[in-house]
C-alpha cells in the first residue's frame, strides 16, 4: 500500500490546485481522478469552458453561406478542440509536478485514512495522512416516465457532445443552465421552448432586471411555457414528445431533443462515506465548517461537493482557505466570503453582485435606487448593442452600495470592480466618481451611480 500525507479525490479547480500546492511544499500527494476525460474538472470538460466557447461562437454574426448545421458543426469542433487542450495541459502541469502521483480509477473509502482505488479489474489501495474530497457534481434527471434510455434526453454534458444540431430543443427548466442552453441552441438556429415550473423567469433575481432578460430572450426566439409541470416521454422515430400540464391543460410539443435542466446532485455514490462517517446533508452534499471540514477529522471537502455556490471561483477560494490551514496561519475561512459577484451568461450576460432592492428594502435599510437603460452608454452605440438594463440598490445612510445588476455586454467584467469596491466598504461616490477609459462598458458607473445623487 502507497502511503501520502495527503491524498485527493477529484481533479476539479479546489483539487489540482491544492495537490500542486502542497507537492510544491514537499508533501507527497496522490490525486485520483474517475475519468481520463475529466482531468482539470467539470469547469474546463463539461461546464464553463465549453459553454462559453459555444456561446462565444453562436454569438458570431454568421457567414450568409454557412448554413446553422454547418456553424454548429464548427463550434463543436473548437469546443472539443478547446477542451482537449486543456485538459492535456492540466494533466501534464500535475504529471510532471513534483512529489504529485495521479491515479486514474474510482476512489472508495475503505478506512478512515484508506482508499481503494479501481480502474476496470486492477484495483490497488492508498493511504493518507490528510484527505480532501473534491468530486463535484452532476445533473439531476427528473424521474418522469420515458426518461430512461431516451436517445433524445439530455443533460448539459450530453447534449454538448451531440455533432447533430436539433431543430427542435425542449429545454426542461429555466434556471441559469436552461437559459444559458436555450440562448446558445437559440442563436445557432434551432427552435427553442422553455419549460418552466414557476410564473415568471429567475425568482430570485430583481423583477425589473429579470423582466428585461425576459424581453431580450423573446426578441431572439426563445419560446417560454410557464407553470408547466411535465409528465412523461414519448419517443417516436427521429424525434420524441414531451408531455407537460400547464394553465392550458395537458399539452405535449415535439423535439428531436430535450434537455434536463432542473439542477445538480452531489457525486457522493460509491466513495463509502458511511464507511468512516462523514456526514452529509438531506440533499447529500458533505457538510462542512466554516474551514471546510468534514464531521470527520482530517478529511476536508472542497468545491460543488460541500453544498456551497456552485462557481469555479468558489473552488479555488476553497482550495485557498485549506492552504491557509496547512500552510499558512490557518485564519482565512468561508465566513471571509463577501460580496461574491455572479454571471448568467445570457446574450446580453447578466452580471449580479450583493442584494436586490427586494432584499434591501425587507433587511430594512432605507435605499436609492437608480436604473440606467443601456442604450444612454455611448460604448453600446458603438458596439451597436443597446440592449439591456443597469441597477444598483444604495444605502443612503451609510452610501455604500448594497448591490449592482447588470444586464449589457461586458458585465462579467464590470461586475468585477463592483465587487471590488464593495468588499473594500468604499463609498458609492468612490466608483460614482472614478476615472475610466473612454469609450468603455465601465464608464457607465459615473452616470449609474451619478443618478443616486439626482434622488438622494
Amino acid at each position: 500500500m502507497e502511503a501520502y500525507d495527503a491524498v485527493i479525490i477529484g481533479f476539479g479547480k479546489a483539487g489540482k490546485t491544492l495537490a500542486a500546492s502542497l507537492g510544491k511544499a514537499g508533501w507527497s500527494v496522490a490525486l485520483i481522478e474517475q475519468s481520463a476525460r475529466m482531468y482539470g474538472g467539470t469547469c474546463i470538460n463539461i461546464a464553463c469552458i465549453p459553454t462559453k466557447t459555444l456561446l462565444h461562437d453562436a454569438n458570431i454574426v454568421p457567414d450568409a453561406s454557412a448554413s446553422p448545421t454547418e456553424r454548429y458543426d464548427a463550434a463543436i469542433k473548437r469546443k472539443n478542440d478547446v477542451t482537449s487542450l486543456l485538459r492535456g495541459k492540466n494533466f501534464t502541469s500535475l504529471d510532471e509536478a513534483r512529489n504529485v502521483t495521479v491515479y486514474t480509477g474510482h476512489a472508495r473509502f475503505i478506512g478512515k485514512h484508506e482508499l481503494r482505488i479501481t480502474a476496470g479489474t486492477d484495483a490497488l489501495s492508498v493511504r493518507g495522512e490528510k484527505l480532501f474530497i473534491n468530486t463535484g457534481n452532476e445533473p439531476r434527471i427528473l424521474p418522469i416516465d420515458g426518461v430512461e434510455g431516451s436517445p433524445y434526453v439530455h443533460t448539459s454534458t450530453t447534449l454538448m457532445e451531440q455533432s447533430d444540431l436539433p431543430r427542435r430543443l425542449v429545454v426542461i427548466g429555466a434556471g441559469n443552465v436552461g437559459l444559458e442552453f436555450a440562448t446558445i441552441y437559440r442563436q445557432f438556429g434551432s427552435e427553442v421552448t422553455v419549460l418552466a415550473r414557476g410564473d415568471r423567469l429567475l425568482g430570485r433575481e430583481d423583477p425589473e432586471i429579470a423582466t428585461a432578460v425576459q424581453r431580450e430572450l423573446d426578441a431572439l426566439g426563445v419560446r417560454f411555457v410557464f407553470n408547466a409541470d411535465v409528465q412523461r416521454i414519448v419517443d417516436g422515430t427521429g424525434s420524441t414528445s414531451v408531455v407537460f400540464q400547464s394553465g392550458k391543460g395537458v399539452t405535449s410539443i415535439e423535439a428531436e431533443a430535450v434537455l434536463m435542466a432542473i439542477g445538480r446532485s452531489p457525486v457522493t455514490q460509491g466513495l463509502g462515506l458511511d464507511t468512516i462517517g462523514v456526514t452529509c446533508d438531506d440533499r447529500g452534499f458533505i457538510k462542512v465548517d466554516a474551514h471546510l471540514r468534514t464531521s470527520v477529522e482530517d478529511i476536508w471537502a472542497l468545491g460543488d461537493i460541500n453544498g456551497g455556490p456552485q462557481y469555479t471561483y468558489i473552488s479555488l477560494d476553497d482550495y485557498r482557505i485549506v492552504r491557509d490551514q496547512l500552510l499558512g496561519g490557518g485564519k482565512r475561512s468561508a465566513s471571509d466570503r463577501r460580496f461574491v459577484p455572479s454571471t448568467l451568461f445570457l446574450n446580453p450576460p447578466l452580471a449580479r453582485v450583493g442584494m436586490t432592492e427586494m432584499e434591501a428594502r425587507a433587511a430594512g435599510h432605507e435605499i436609492v435606487v437608480a436604473t440606467l437603460p443601456v442604450s444612454a452608454i455611448p460604448r453600446s452605440r458603438v458596439n451597436n448593442d443597446t440592449r439591456g438594463l443597469l441597477k444598483a440598490v444604495v444605502d443612503s445612510q451609510t452610501k455604500r452600495i448594497l448591490g449592482v445588476s447588470l444586464l449589457c455586454t461586458n458585465s462579467e467584467e464590470m461586475i468585477n470592480i463592483v465587487s471590488l469596491s464593495m468588499s473594500l466598504d468604499q463609498e458609492y461616490s468612490v466608483l460614482r466618481d472614478r476615472i475610466y477609459t473612454h469609450p468603455s462598458m465601465s464608464e457607465s458607473l459615473n452616470d449609474l451611480l451619478s443618478l443616486i445623487d439626482d434622488q438622494g
